[in-house]
This record gives C-alpha cells, sequence and structure tokens, in this order.
C-alpha cells in the first residue's frame, strides 16, 4: 500500500502508462481508508466488494482511469445503504445518482461513502450517530460540514477525490477547514437526482480534490442535464478557458460583506496575507461597496421552508430518531410559512440583482472561503478578532450561504502565504456559468504559489 493517493491526473498516466493497474489502485486506497478510520472516522461505510468489482472491469484509457473517490453518504450508490448520516433504516438504492455513474464511466471508483452532518443539517460533521468526523492537520478540530468527511478522506490522501454536496457551504467549508479545493456549482449545472434532499432550490454536486486540474476533470464529467433531474438545465457546457496572466485579473473585494470583526483573528491575518500575495504577483484588487450583499444571518429563509417539507413528517411523529443538534433546527424550520417563503424569494431575486451589477465589473469576487479555520471539536463557540464570542454557525457560513440563494458557482482555494495549520483559504464567486474561468483563475494562483495543497502535518 502506498502513503498517499496519487491525484486523479497522476492515477491516470499510471494506469496508462502500465505502472499500475486501476485494480492495484482501488486496493490501494481502500487499505488507506481502514488504516485511517481509528484516526479520522472519515467513512461510514468502505466499499471493498463493491469497489473491487468496478475495477476490474474499467478499462485503461478513460480520462478517470484509477482514481478513487469517495461518495458522501447520501448520493444513491447502486446496492449500498444509504444513511444521510442519520438513524432510520437507510435506504438501499437500485441505481447510482447520475454523477456517480458519470464518474465510473469514466473510469473512476468509488471506495467508500463518507461520514456528514447528519441530512447535512450542519456545519461541523460532529454526528450523534455516527461519531466525529476528525480533522487530518489536527484530531482535535473540526473537519466543517457538511461533507466533512469526503474532505477528511481527501485532505488525507486516502482518494484522488469526493463528491460532497452544498446547499448552504457543504463542500466549500470543509475544504476550506481541511486545506484543498472544493467547488460549488451553478445551481443547475449538475444533477442532484438519486441525492437525499435539502433544499433543492438550493441543493448542489461538488468536487473536492487536491489540485485544480483534478477539479476542472471531475467538473468536466459530472456536468450537464439529465433527464431524470427538472433542476438541470439544458446549456451547453462552456469550452476551457485560456489561464489569464496575473497582471490582467480583476478581483472584487465586497465590503461590508468582508468585514475582519466577524471573523476570527486567525482568518483576519491569512486573509490579508493573501491579499498581499495577490497584489505582488500583479493582480488587481478593487474594493467594491455592496451594502445588501452583508448577510445579517448565517441562513438561508426560502431553504429552510423547503427543509421543513422534506422532514416534517417524520420529525413530527419520531423527533427521538433525529440528533439533539439537527432535532432542534429542524423544529425551527418548522415556524416557517408559506408567506416567509414568498418574501424569502423575492429578497433572492433582489440579492440577484445586487450580485449581477458588482459581477459585471470584475472577473469574480473573492472573499474568505469561511470567517473560522480552526474550530474544536465539542465546542461551538468562536472568538473573533473583535474580541466577541459567537455561536460558530455565523461565522463559519458567512461568505457561503449567500452564495446557494442565488445560485452562483463558488470555489474554495487554500491559501497557504502563512504556512499555518490549517492553511486559511479563500473563495472566488463568479457569473452563472462561469465555473470555467474561475477555474483558471484559480489555476494560474496554484501556479504563482499562493493557493496550493499541503499534506497535513
Amino acid at each position: 500500500m502506498t502513503s498517499f493517493a496519487p491525484t486523479a491526473a497522476e492515477a491516470s498516466r499510471l494506469v496508462g502508462s502500465g505502472e499500475r493497474t486501476v485494480a492495484e489502485l482501488v486496493e490501494d486506497s481502500l487499505d488507506r481508508a481502514a488504516a485511517s478510520q481509528p484516526k479520522l472516522n472519515a467513512f461510514t461505510l468502505i466499499d471493498r466488494t463493491h469497489a473491487l468489482t468496478i475495477a476490474r472491469t474499467q478499462a485503461s484509457d478513460r480520462p478517470l482511469s484509477g482514481a478513487t473517490f469517495a461518495v458522501k453518504d447520501l448520493i444513491d450508490q447502486e446496492g449500498l445503504p444509504n444513511t444521510c448520516g442519520g438513524s432510520f433504516e437507510p435506504v438501499f438504492p437500485t441505481a447510482d445518482a447520475p454523477v456517480v455513474a458519470r464518474l465510473i464511466a469514466a473510469g473512476a471508483v468509488p471506495t467508500g461513502r463518507t461520514g456528514l452532518h447528519e441530512y447535512a443539517f450542519g456545519f461541523d460533521s460532529e454526528n450523534h450517530w455516527f461519531g466525529p468526523v476528525r480533522n487530518p492537520w489536527d484530531t482535535s478540530l473540526s473537519v466543517g460540514g457538511s461533507s466533512g468527511g469526503s474532505a477528511a478522506a481527501v485532505a488525507a490522501g486516502v482518494c484522488s477525490f469526493a463528491l460532497g454536496t452544498d446547499t448552504g457551504g457543504s463542500v466549500r467549508v470543509p475544504a476550506a477547514l481541511c486545506g484543498i479545493f472544493g467547488l460549488k456549482v451553478t445551481h443547475g449545472r449538475v444533477p442532484i437526482s438519486g441525492v437525499y434532499p435539502l433544499a433543492t432550490s438550493l441543493d448542489t454536486v461538488g468536487p473536492l480534490a487536491r489540485t485544480v486540474a483534478d477539479i476542472e476533470s471531475i467538473y468536466r464529467v459530472i456536468a450537464g442535464p439529465d433527464a431524470s433531474d427538472p433542476w438541470t438545465v439544458d446549456r451547453p457546457i462552456e469550452e476551457p478557458v485560456p489561464a489569464p496572466p496575473l497582471d490582467t485579473i480583476t478581483l472584487g473585494v465586497p465590503r461590508p460583506w468582508v468585514d475582519d470583526s466577524r471573523v476570527t483573528a486567525d482568518v483576519a491575518q491569512g486573509w490579508h496575507a493573501a491579499l498581499d500575495a495577490l497584489a505582488h504577483a500583479g493582480v488587481t484588487l478593487v474594493d467594491i461597496v455592496a451594502p445588501s450583499l452583508a448577510p445579517t444571518n448565517t441562513g438561508t429563509p426560502s431553504g429552510y421552508w423547503e427543509v421543513a417539507d422534506v422532514h416534517r413528517a417524520r420529525l413530527l411523529a419520531t423527533p427521538e430518531k433525529y440528533g439533539p443538534n439537527v432535532r432542534d433546527r429542524l423544529a425551527r424550520t418548522l415556524t416557517a410559512t408559506g408567506a416567509d417563503y414568498l418574501t424569502a424569494l423575492s429578497q433572492r431575486r433582489r440579492l440577484g440583482d445586487e450580485f449581477e451589477r458588482v459581477l459585471d465589473t470584475v472577473d469574480a469576487l473573492i472573499t474568505p472561503a469561511t470567517g473560522v479555520i480552526r474550530k474544536s471539536i465539542g465546542s461551538s463557540e468562536v472568538t473573533l478578532s473583535s474580541g466577541e464570542t459567537v455561536h460558530y454557525r455565523a461565522p463559519i457560513a458567512r461568505f457561503s450561504a449567500m452564495v446557494n440563494e442565488v445560485g452562483l458557482p463558488g470555489f474554495t482555494l487554500p491559501a497557504s502565504v502563512l504556512g499555518t495549520s490549517p492553511p486559511m483559504a479563500i473563495q472566488l464567486v463568479g457569473s452563472p456559468w462561469s465555473e470555467r474561468r474561475l477555474l483558471a483563475i484559480a489555476a494560474q494562483l496554484e501556479n504563482a504559489g499562493i493557493c496550493v495543497y499541503r499534506r497535513p502535518q
């Protein structure tokens, strides 16, 4: 067993050259998953039989041949239990979700199902039923959520990449806390059928990986409409964008959305170091005053009404089947009314107009990915740079939830400028369907050494 998974690009090269077989790479990944489980608790299921069956049928000449990936445990895999991180009897799907089927068709092999915040309704992956997922940088720290197991597995080198879902930051937040890349796509770009819903008007599926090139390769495979999913948009996938020279890139810093007093001191320090590095590399940074983009809470009000619709019957009938944290939050969603929902939709449209206005003037917006980078497992409070102690949920989701409200793409990148452990992370936010532009910008920041993955120490 090798100690660290190859990236998807490396795996494809190894298999294509005949240096390794798909089955060998899959065996290695399965062994790493088992070895890491006592330390990280990243998996709810390590799928040896199913994975090796797929591996033996995979060709060596597909785009993702030899790449191993983990699947968040609310995305369907044929014949495997879908628990959603909850205590109800799991569902055993009769087919793979389209995103999983597309990746397998491209040569990748799923090796396990990853832990999450129960029903994806939270940001710490400290699961009441399965136990907390632990951060490979420091096992006393949260991985974030809700796709925490996916982020931990990728950061620790267990597999080449992973799938997560993002309704308010659930790909981007754990990617940030684990020091990897995580892409939230434009709503409707990637099918969400075969995924247990949280709030379907906000739900997205996206990749977590250790390089921008891998994110791009995975995006190319999973993007596109599917007949089973009415939310997907039949719009051509944009062509790859040439990497722009750094001195031609203009990034907007939205104020007061970005506000040092609303993040922890280490995030503020890392943020300014990242901005300095970007400016030194030639990137143009422009402050944009946009008061309506200042979040007043972490939630997605329209989404809460949808969450209540999903869980109302079971929550009222068997509340004890939900963990205490999630049960209390779900109970609050039951108070949302139809009028609240309509008001929230109107607010969402106005927010979308404001994002369109500010994005017209820059290549992308840049923010911290989260307002918190280190949260201790078992603790619900963090101290902001202002000295105020608050519940972690508001600062951790400060920069992610609004992006889902308006359906825009957002991309978390580790910003390793200060060498902190784990590194601080930044977020790029683009116009609808601009994933390729974000990927091109991110590739340049990676090439410049500003946003690169580091192995956890």
